[in-house]
């Protein structure tokens, strides 16, 4: 049984539901039981789609501050390390994977949405690297994925002032991607989930596999990777189905195999 992190199913599409009152803060079991969640999101075939959800009142603040401030290096690097690896699972995730954000997402909790495909956030979100106020950096993903996001000077801003965004300038940045009401977020997240949910699972990821490994590489590797990729679906049931739909005028019933 988890004690803060959890996957739920309902229709194809997976919540992974974080459960830590009253910030979410995150800590070593927090971070192992969002990886288990991943994980096990991955490998469910009734998963078709994530959505990542902190509740009605706030994403996550990410760390204790107060716990931390004693740590060194050797004993900070466990916490660091375990977020770090959980991010990394949760963004390869083979679907689609999207954040419903409420409140304050800051710190690791920002990094955990930036794992994710797409960000839809409430009115009265608010995002945030505050990391260097605190004296350290971002170690969980931020300066990587970040600048990848939103570009490398918007994502030096707020990395380096660690100032905090309301919704409507993280809309702007394209920190996140569509703006709801406080109480539409979540179901807003759930119904685009249900229709990626209903396409060509394989297909869906493989084209994130190909978009996100080829970030860091050469354009000809990339494409190289692409091609592979393509490749291999042909031969698939829902290449099939896609293609036989199309020949014979009707909609696709995809099995994601």
């Amino acid at each position: 049984m988890s004690e803060f992190v959890g996957l739920e199913v309902s229709e194809s599409v997976g919540t992974i539901r974080m459960d830590r009152p009253p910030r979410n803060t995150i800590d070593v079991v927090f971070a192992s039981e969002l990886h288990q969640a991943a994980l096990e999101a991955s490998r469910r075939d009734d998963v078709r789609a994530v959505v990542i959800w902190g509740g009605e009142r706030v994403f996550s603040v990410g760390g204790d501050v107060e716990l931390m401030l004693n740590r060194s290096e050797e004993t900070v690097r466990p916490v660091i390390s375990a977020l770090g690896d959980a991010l990394v699972t949760l963004g390869a995730v083979p679907k689609v994977v999207i954040a419903a954000i409420n409140g304050l997402c800051l710190g690791g909790g920002c990094e955990i949405v930036l794992a994710a495909d797409f960000r839809f956030a409430s009115e009265s979100a608010v995002l945030g690297q505050p990391e260097i106020r605190f004296g350290i950096m971002p170690g969980a993903g931020a300066t990587q994925r970040l600048p990848r996001l939103i570009g490398r000077s918007a994502a030096k801003d707020l990395i380096y002032s660690g100032r905090k965004v309301k919704a409507r300038e993280a809309l702007a940045l394209g920190l996140v991607d569509k703006l709801f009401r406080s109480d539409q977020v979540y179901a807003a997240a759930v119904e685009a989930a249900a229709n990626y949910a209903k396409g060509p699972i394989a297909a869906i990821g493989a084209a994130k596999a190909a978009n996100d490994a080829g970030i860091g590489w050469s354009p000809s590797d990339g494409l190289d990777l692409e091609r592979d990729l393509v490749c291999q679906l042909f031969g698939t049931e829902d290449q099939k189905e896609g293609m036989g739909a199309f020949l014979a005028s009707r909609s696709p019933d995809f099995k994601g195999r």
